[in-house]
């Protein structure tokens, strides 16, 4: 993790015509156009961001501009610009770089507020209140004493803001920092000294507060690339261990992880046993038994065992690195809300600095009013003018949506489909690896004659294991794999129908109904068992020895555990939902009954699954899609949002769908659908506090009762509500 410089805390809150408040994701090189990266500790919020376009709005080599304002990075897309004067440029608008890299650099460390800027802002606070409590004790507000005061005050809180200030007004840009500092400035031109200082005072100590408060936001995808360690235990070519940073391993290397320890890279469970917490990375509350053959995700916690694993992903491409960068990038799919507020907001402040200028000047004018009266109440609607809370209170709301998502294992691609998500209609469901397993298991054992169990599900196992038939594998995977097989002799596919084999001299026969009867051993107890579990669309199989059979057994594609669960909670959440599959009728229909699903359409080539959501989409209007497969991919990308199961999903599925659950459990999909209405009523919540409170001061201000630091502390206070309120989704449950 590479450090960053000592920041000027970052300022508090955007101006109304500034840029978008949400990173991009890095461009393709196109076209000849070639991408450059440059880290600006001071790019905190689109105020600086405004600047920025200003300073370099004059480049014809920059063919576009782009911030990730949670990385603090600036993005350009140029044709051979130089970079000597892009820095120049910046540094003439206060926004000197701090490195630059064609790669994605570090995510910034979190440096906080040194203790020389909590001092100078403590030194303001002491002086501002002094002057303050000198006008109290019946002294002239433009008393020597108190003007200097005042400019003790300024000089130690406020040469930043006036400093920024002067960079806004040679930039024609309508900021914050602008507008505080017409207010100290115009403040102190009619005497208002304790007002001018007070104004800084709380402008810095706001300033200083909502920098840590937007930390504590990015704290929650920093806090994601905490959870991989930075070194691992690699074995090299002659077998000795060595620990290496994580970043430098390759695929295909063997990593060992001791008990205790956090796994640093994705990979294969080699040899060894262990029970891994895997819940920074798919949500599971209950840790997963790892055993030779199963995968490991980089960020979980290893349990009690020692494991070796083959490295199957580098540090920037696991599954931890993928969560991050998804992250971080969706917020450049902004939300309707996020977007409506911007394109307010881009009317709101000039209309306010209208009416704030009619306010100075036609009372004067018109009635021979006090010009100084008027031109102070003009000030204060300035202060109050700035929209700060309003367009700050949605980023820092989406962009603690999708960390609180993430950490609940449903990767969101966007803000975008994380605030529609509240509107969906219904969900359709694709039927393979999205409501089963997507593999044969055995689902049942029934014993006949009264024959032991345990011996029956040996004798069964050790002939299965001879065979290559997925019904096989999930009759041999049912047996204990610590425990022995039975040698079998004379082993013999029978094609259609079943095996057979010798074990402890006796032979044995596994297989179809068609081969029990070709035995002579079927008989009305067997059909009675048979014929249910046939209609419930289970694979059965019966084995026998040379004189009776002994057991039968049923193989299925069995339904995910949560299933009807998940199904359950999507209808209570108003949300209709239908099974979409390839399968056959007779299986749609018995999964759908099992799962609590009412309507289901099958036998649905891919192509017929996209016009079946199409249909839902007529129907109902918002749909989403869930599914795991490339066949699946089509109807993903039509949804309105696309969910792919992020465990087993392919590649094509999760690339191409909006949301991803990373351990496969349907249930997060209704999780998702709440954490959206969550994420939707706190925006509404922030939006309404943010006007409500700036209109009530627009309207003090108009009459002539609210004074500007009491407008200061309604326009900081009110961003910090918003950022505290928007954070709320952090502890969503």
């Amino acid at each position: 993790m590479s450090a960053t410089p000592p920041t000027t805390a970052c300022c508090a809150g955007p101006c109304a015509n500034a840029a978008s408040a949400t990173p991009l994701p890095l461009l393709p090189r196109l076209n000849g156009e070639e991408r450059m990266v440059l880290r600006v500790s001071k790019l905190c919020c689109p105020t600086e961001a405004e600047l920025i376009r200003k300073a370099l709005g004059g480049m014809g080599e920059i063919v576009q501009l782009d911030f990730d304002f949670i990385r603090r990075e600036l993005i350009l897309m140029h044709r051979g610009a130089s970079r000597t004067a892009i820095h120049a440029a910046l540094r003439a608008v206060d926004m000197e770089p701090d490195a630059a890299t064609d790669e994605k650099t570090a995510f910034p460390a979190a440096t906080g507020i040194s203790r020389h800027e909590w001092l100078m802002t403590g030194l303001s606070g002491a002086a501002a209140l002094g002057a303050e409590l000198l006008v109290f004790g019946g002294i002239e507000e433009t008393s020597p004493w108190i003007a200097g005061l005042a400019l003790a005050s300024i000089l130690t809180g406020g040469t930043g803001t006036l400093k920024r200030g002067w960079i806004a007004l040679r930039n024609l840009s309508l900021n914050i920092h602008f507008l505080m500092s017409l207010a100290v400035v115009g403040a102190m031109s009619i005497g208002q000294w304790p007002e001018a200082a007070m104004v800084v005072f709380l402008f810095s100590l706001a300033e200083r507060i909502e920098a840590l408060s937007m930390d504590k936001a990015r704290n929650a995808i920093r806090g994601l690339m905490a959870l991989a360690p930075e070194t691992a235990t690699i074995r090299d070519d002659t077998g000795n261990w060595h620990t290496v940073p994580a970043a430098a391993v390759t695929v295909e290397s063997v990593a060992r992880v001791k008990p205790g320890e956090r796994i640093a890279l994705d990979g294969m469970v080699l040899t060894g046993r262990s029970d891994v917490n895997q819940a920074p990375i798919t949500g599971e509350s209950v840790p997963v038994a790892k055993e030779p053959g199963m995968p490991l995700y980089a960020g979980s916690i290893n349990g009690a065992g020692v494991l070796e694993y083959r490295v199957s992903a580098d540090f920037r491409h696991s599954t931890l690195a993928r969560i991050i960068d998804t992250v971080q990038d969706a917020q450049a799919k902004r939300a309707p809300m996020q977007r409506f507020v911007e394109r307010f907001a881009s009317y709101y402040t000039p209309s306010v600095v209208g009416i704030a200028t009619w306010i100075a000047l036609a009372p004067p004018l018109l009635s021979g009013a006090s010009f100084t009266t008027w031109f102070y109440n003009a000030l204060v609607m300035l202060v109050v003018a700035c929209p700060c809370a309003l367009v700050i209170s949605t980023p820092v709301t989406v962009v603690s949506g999708l960390a609180a998502g993430a950490r609940r294992g449903i990767l969101i691609k966007g803000g975008l489909y994380l605030e529609q998500a509240h509107a969906l209609k219904a969900v359709a469901l694709d039927k393979t690896g999205t409501l089963t397993h997507g593999r044969l298991a055995m689902t049942d054992c029934i014993v006949l004659g009264g024959h032991d169990r345990e011996r029956v599900l040996r004798l069964a196992a050790s002939l299965e294991a001879h065979s290559e038939h997925p019904v096989a594998a999930a009759i041999t995977a049912a047996w204990d794999k610590a425990r022995p097989l039975l040698h079998v002799r004379d082993f013999a596919a029978l094609p259609g129908r079943g095996a057979q084999g010798t074990m402890a001299g006796e032979r044995y026969s596994i297989g179809n109904h068609r081969l029990l009867e070709s035995l002579g051993l079927c008989c009305p107890e067997v059909e009675e068992i048979l014929l249910p579990l046939e209609q419930d669309e289970k694979t059965v199989v019966v084995l026998a020895s040379s004189s009776q059979p002994l057991a039968i057994l049923a193989v299925a594609d069995r339904m995910r555990e949560h299933a009807p669960q998940a199904v359950a909670e999507l209808r209570r959440l108003g949300v209709a939902v239908t099974m979409l599959t390839g399968d056959n009728q007779a299986t749609a229909r018995a999964i759908a009954r099992h799962a609590g699903i009412e309507e289901a359409q099958a036998e649905l080539l891919p192509e017929e699954k996209l016009a079946a959501v199409e249909g839902l989409t007529a129907r109902y209007g918002m749909v989403a899609m869930v599914g795991d497969g490339i066949n699946d991919a089509p109807a993903l990308a039509r949804a309105s949002i696309g969910i792919a199961m992020g465990s087993t999903g392919t590649d094509t599925a999760l690339e191409t769908a909006d949301v991803a659950i990373m351990n496969d459990d349907l249930r997060k999909v209704g999780e998702f659908v709440r954490l959206s209405r969550a994420t939707r009523r706190i925006l509404w919540q922030n939006i309404a506090l943010a006007l409500g409170i700036k209109g009530g001061f627009l309207l003090l201000a108009g009459l002539g009762i609210a004074t500007l630091w009491m407008a200061v502390l309604a326009d900081m206070g009110t961003s910090l509500l918003v950022i505290l309120n928007g954070r709320r989704l952090l502890r969503f449950a």
